[in-house]
């Protein structure tokens, strides 16, 4: 043979090599993604061949599938609308799956590993035995309530969250983002009617498919004030320690006072910071921020759970589900390094390069309830199979970091309370219940209105936390956090209602 044959040979049993490699490695690693692909139409097929579990509030279905008479032979529909849609997520067609569709997806489709036996019953019977049904933690009042403030509040803000957990267990007691969107369309099975869906809603400047509650983040402004009290009671403050105060502090190398948000909040050059927390002092807590420093500031609010980038939100277990944006507090440092006191000022106020998810607010008052204790929060409760007979139960509680003493919640939790009782949250006082919360007001920019929160958490009568919650209204204006309090008594009280 010929040296350009040989070259010709070998150059052949390469290709060869390559092909056979690429066989393996589809056959052998791809496999799974080209089978579950949501591009996959003989799968897509399949798939509506089996008619898909429910996912349930309290109860009810607020996703499931009716029988049609076309090639897909179950049409995905939701019953509850907007008010569900960032939780359920949708199950289209010709789309990626979202929220808990896409999470329980495998057990929702019955070939989850857990539903092995439905399958082999199948293979004799010749039936196609239904998928299994996802229960949520979630209150049905609470989530009504909580949707139809948010969207008929009293300062007329367009977009905002508000989520609610239990503090002893973790379990989502509400999570509504506005503005939301009806997944009906998206489940169409005119993929061409879903898909022009989708685009109008992705072009949309108000961004109704974000999950705020969980995706976004915004200068939580005065809520943040809690984690820099933690941090100054666990360094030999406490609530009658006198800080300084008054009407304008300017922090050094920085030209930029820093003022209250009245002339009559905290005009005293000195208050304790059971006061400054009460009033809301933008004064105190700057100095306090200052003179504490920012490593232990950002080392509070890591204990809290900011800068946590792989938390999320469905079962307790490892499996993982919503994703949740990370809270940051940023660097408070000057552009040459060091620390810039201006930034740190600014950042104890919860401004400056601070951002935090409603999810975090929640989590922080709900700590400071719950003793000290942060719990893990989730979305699933249950899983029962077609018919419903008990598979699997998630919902076990697992602590998710010890961020303060026993006696450090105490102390935060008693100057909350005040500030329900006489500062700027009484709108979220509920009868018969103790109440602690702490507003918010951030700036959004230089010529656009501020935004409102509220962190919260309502006490039975023995002192056991039954409700923690956040409400943000961005770009409220003024009356912002005053009505995000307001809006938070009315869910917390929602989910005592339906708990009693």
């Amino acid at each position: 043979m010929n040296a350009p044959l040989r070259r010709v040979g070998v150059v052949v049993m390469i290709l060869f090599g390559l092909l056979f490699a690429n066989l393996n490695w589809i056959q052998a690693y791809k496999a799974d993604e080209y089978r579950n692909s949501d591009y996959n139409g003989r799968v897509q097929v399949a798939e509506y061949e089996r008619k898909r579990g429910n996912i349930e509030v309290g109860g009810t279905a607020f996703a499931l599938s009716k029988e049609t008479s076309g090639k897909l032979k179950f049409q995905r529909t939701y019953p509850g609308g907007a008010m569900y849609a960032h939780v359920l997520g949708y199950k289209p067609v010709n789309l990626g799956d979202t929220g808990i569709e896409r999470l329980e997806n495998d057990f929702l489709a019955g070939t989850s590993d857990q539903l092995i036996a439905n399958r082999i019953k199948d293979m004799f019977t010749g039936d196609q035995t239904g998928g299994g049904n996802v229960l949520l933690t979630l209150s049905k009042r609470a989530q009504e309530t909580a949707y139809k403030q948010l969207n008929d509040n009293q300062v007329g803000a367009k977009r905002g969250a508000a989520i609610a957990i239990d503090p002893r267990t973790g379990a989502v007691q509400a999570l509504v983002s506005m503005p939301s969107f009806d997944p009906n369309p998206l489940a169409s099975h005119d993929t061409n009617e879903a898909t022009a869906e989708y685009n109008k809603l992705d072009k949309d400047k108000d961004r109704p498919l974000a999950n705020r509650a969980l995706g976004e983040v915004l200068p939580p402004g005065s809520t943040f004030k809690i984690v820099v009290a933690a941090a100054a009671l666990e360094n030999g403050v406490t609530q009658q320690t006198q800080i300084p105060a008054g009407s304008s502090y300017t922090p050094p190398t920085s030209g930029q006072p820093i003022r209250n948000a009245a002339p009559s909040i905290c005009p005293e050059s000195q208050v304790s910071l059971r006061e400054a927390v009460t009033e809301s002092c933008n004064t105190g807590f700057a100095q306090l921020g200052v003179r504490l420093g920012a490593d232990k500031i950002k080392e509070k609010a890591r204990a809290f759970g900011f800068e946590q980038d792989d938390l999320s939100v469905g079962e307790t277990g490892e499996k993982g589900g919503l994703p949740v944006a990370a809270s940051r507090t940023g660097e408070m440092t000057a552009p040459g390094g060091g620390t810039d006191p201006a930034a740190l000022a600014q950042s104890s106020i919860g401004q400056r390069d601070v951002r935090m998810t409603p999810l975090q607010g929640a989590l922080i008052a709900a700590t400071v309830a719950n003793d000290g204790s942060q719990m893990r929060p989730y979305l699933v409760k249950q899983l029962l199979g077609p018919d419903r007979t008990t598979v699997y139960d998630p919902a076990k509680p697992r602590e998710l970091r010890q961020p303060i003493s026993s006696q450090v919640a105490g102390d935060l939790r008693d100057m909350m309370v005040n500030v329900v009782k006489e500062g700027t949250g009484r709108k979220a006082a509920i009868d018969g219940y103790t109440v602690g919360g702490k507003t918010g007001t951030a700036q959004s920019g230089p010529n656009t209105p501020d935004h409102g929160w509220f962190i919260g958490f309502a006490l039975d009568k023995n002192g056991t936390p039954v409700s923690a919650v956040c409400v943000e209204l961005e770009q409220a204006g003024s009356g912002g956090s005053a009505e995000a309090a307001r809006i938070a008594g009315r869910i917390m009280a929602a989910a005592i209602a339906e708990g009693r």
